[in-house]
């Protein structure tokens, strides 16, 4: 009996060993899937961190700022004052139109040829340069406004020149005829 008792006891002491051994392996198993959980935790914010970093640059270079839609329509818009200031403007036409009229009511009773002169067109031709000279420098505002921006495009850069240096010259025209710097308003012969 003590043989029988002695294997008895070392077999239960080997199972007992096992059944521990199995304990602690799932003891730890769930330990380590813990762990596997927590790195997976951790690498699963970061990568939503990462997506919405991510999602943040995209809303950055989809806005006006990052993207130059502003400065590329105010450059635009500097570009399309300066043609206009070296064209004219229908306002020109009216302003002058009006000043004609009134250079027509202020001699109609009577004036010297000189006077009619300047009373019907010198003051009309001085009135368009005027507005002329008015959308002229608005451009140029504009386009120093744009290129004084950070962060814009080379082709917005490029357009903003190109309005300044129109606006630019269609100043310089505008204070050159309001001044009869370029033609002189004609004379009377008397």
């Amino acid at each position: 009996m003590d043989t029988k008792t002695t294997e008895k006891t070392e077999t239960e002491t080997a199972e007992t060993e096992k059944t521990d051994d199995a304990a602690e392996v799932s003891a730890a198993e769930p330990a380590e899937t813990a762990v596997d959980s927590v790195d997976d935790a951790v690498e699963l914010l970061d990568e939503q961190a990462d997506a919405e970093d991510d999602d943040e640059q995209d809303d950055e270079a989809a806005s006006p700022e990052a993207t130059g839609i502003g400065a590329g329509a105010a450059a635009v818009v500097s570009a399309a004052l300066s043609a206009v200031a070296l064209t004219g403007t229908w306002t020109g036409k009216v302003v002058a139109e009006r000043e004609t009229l009134i250079g027509q009511i202020k001699t109609s009773g009577g004036g010297t040829p000189a006077q009619q002169i300047n009373e019907i067109y010198g003051d009309a031709w001085h009135s368009t340069a005027l507005v002329n000279g008015v959308f002229a420098l608005l451009a140029l505002i504009v386009a120093v406004l744009v290129l004084t921006l950070p962060r814009r495009p080379a082709w917005v850069r490029a357009v903003a020149v190109a309005g300044a240096v129109l606006g630019g010259l269609g100043l310089l025209l505008s204070v050159g005829t309001y001044f009869d710097l370029f033609l002189s308003l004609p004379t009377t012969g008397s």
